[in-house]
């Protein structure tokens, strides 16, 4: 009895051995989402005894986790069919992710433990993983600097070696200052391994070279420096895509151990960025343009003239005689008065006069673009003088019009143009006792802008004269008596306008078949 006793121990230990073993073939991981590994803990002798007969593994290392808080871990490429094995389940609850290929590890009790996985179909072991759980002294660190960046994605919070490690890849600079301010905080209790993303120096190049449009100019991104790169038309464009890559360039993130502050923002000079844009030749320039400048000069003149006069001034001659003679048939002195009377009949007259005169001047030329253009209409107008010893003599003064312009046209597409212009009309309108000349001279000074083919008004003188005389008596020898009432009004105006028209033209040729055919010109 006691041998078949002990016989049925024995059988009942290896039946439970062999229920062991069946759950554990039994045991794998279905292809969902999430799944959670609860099938019971594997004994230390039966795995000591699978790694001795599976030496070569494919990824072994070494997990430490903190109580309380769970770790993502990246798995191996896994075949179809996998058994995870190991001690874990006793410290760790292990949570899977097929389409992602990760693990979550959420610790619950401290402890050291194993985790392998075997592949069911060739019986190997593809992964083993060491875990060791410890609480930690630095939990409450922990919990505070997750909730003072929980808004930046890209990082972890873990500890390791007695302390807080942030670590990562971060798009923006912004977002690495702010944690290297937080890990500050702790100065013996944490320390940060984050980096700039290299996605972010790509982005910013796009940037760059999204603000230049030029295609013929390329952002590129090595070390943290900003290259340009291409041909730019001139130097202002080169100089241009320098300066908005600089307002793009990020801060230069250096080591805390190495900086106070952890931050030192870049200087202005181009060490960030290698500008290696070269400048095209410029292009030969093409011919100036040509602008044709008509000039009219209008002159209106009108004269007003009234007269009324009643005149009654008999006047006695100079050759009047009187004779007196004596004798004669009737006998005695006979006296004879003889006389010559002027003007012995009233006269009465009344006129009046109008007058209307245009005088009108045009002159054209054609000035290159920016250059200076003159007109001179001058005649050399004849007077009398008197020279030495009493000769008489002839001299000359100029009179006429003298014009400058200079045309200059603002922008291809614009067609404006802008003149600067002097204008000076001078005329004679007689001689001094002397035999000086009196002459007339006017001036115009001005700048415009017009469009082309369109005219200005530059400037008018107007000039008014009226004279009013009444009863001026007009001088009589001898009168014998004197009846007179006169008045007179006279009126002149005068008005003096210039009118500039620019055209524009692609070479001086331009318009002068029309000319040809006017005149009918033929070569």
């Amino acid at each position: 009895m006691i041998t078949l006793g002990g016989k049925m121990k024995r059988l009942n230990m290896k039946l439970s051995s062999l229920m062991i073993v069946t759950s554990l073939l039994s045991f794998h991981f279905a292809h969902a989402e999430n799944e959670s590994l609860v099938a019971p803990a594997t004994d230390s002798s039966e795995e000591s005894a699978g790694e001795s007969n599976n030496s070569n593994f494919r990824s072994k290392k070494y997990i430490n986790l903190t109580v309380g808080f769970e770790e993502t871990i990246k798995l191996p490429k896994l075949p179809p069919n996998v058994v995870f094995k190991g001690t874990f389940r006793n410290i760790v609850n292990a949570e899977r992710n097929v389409e992602l290929n990760i693990l979550k590890l959420t610790p619950k009790a401290e402890g050291f433990a194993t985790l392998t996985i075997h592949d069911k179909n060739k019986d190997r072991v593809i992964a083993e993983y060491r875990i060791d759980v410890k609480k930690s002294k630095l939990d409450k660190v922990v919990r505070e600097m997750r909730a003072l960046l929980v808004d930046i994605e890209g990082i972890t919070i873990k500890v390791a070696n007695d302390k807080v490690v942030v670590d990562g890849q971060v798009l923006l600079p912004k977002d690495l200052s702010r944690i290297l301010n937080v890990v500050a905080h702790y100065p013996d209790q944490a320390t940060s391994m984050v980096t700039i993303s290299p996605i972010a120096q790509k982005k910013i190049a796009e940037f760059i070279s999204r603000d230049i449009n030029n295609p013929e100019i390329t952002v590129r991104t090595i070390d943290n420096k900003i290259i340009l790169e291409g041909f730019a038309n001139n130097e202002e464009e080169m100089k241009k895509a320098e300066i908005i890559a600089k307002l793009y360039l990020p801060p230069v993130v250096v080591d805390a151990v190495g900086s106070e502050k952890g931050i030192k923002y870049q200087k202005p000079v181009n060490d960030g960025v290698v500008n290696l844009i070269v400048v095209k030749e410029a292009p030969a320039a093409p011919p100036a343009k040509m602008v044709q400048l008509v000039v009219h000069y209008v002159e209106l003149k009108k004269d007003y003239s009234k007269a009324f006069r009643f005149q009654f001034t008999p006047t006695l001659e100079d050759n009047s005689s009187m004779t007196i003679t004596s004798g004669g048939s009737g006998g005695g002195v006979i006296t004879q008065l003889t006389g010559i009377v002027s003007g012995l009949l009233p006269k009465l007259n009344s006129a009046k006069q109008h007058g209307h005169a245009r005088v009108l001047e045009s002159t054209s030329l054609i000035v290159e673009d920016g250059k200076k253009g003159e007109i001179s209409q001058v005649t050399q107008q004849p007077y009398s003088v008197i020279g030495r010893d009493g000769v008489q003599g002839t001299a000359f003064t100029d009179v006429g019009i003298q014009a400058g312009i200079t045309p200059v046209i603002l922008g291809e597409k614009s067609g404006s143009v802008a003149m600067d212009m002097s204008f000076s009309i001078s005329s004679m309108l007689g001689t001094a006792a002397n035999g000086a000349p009196i002459t007339s001279k006017n001036t115009i000074n001005s700048r415009v802008t017009v469009r082309d083919r369109q005219s200005a008004a530059i400037g008018g003188l107007i000039k008014n004269s009226t004279s009013t005389g009444y009863n001026r008596n007009p001088a009589a020898k001898n009168p014998i008596i004197s009846l007179y009432a006169s008045k007179e009004f006279q009126r002149d105006q005068s008005q003096f306008v210039v009118f500039v028209t620019p055209i524009i033209k692609t070479s001086a040729s331009a318009g002068s078949e029309q000319v040809k055919k006017k005149f009918r010109l033929r070569e």
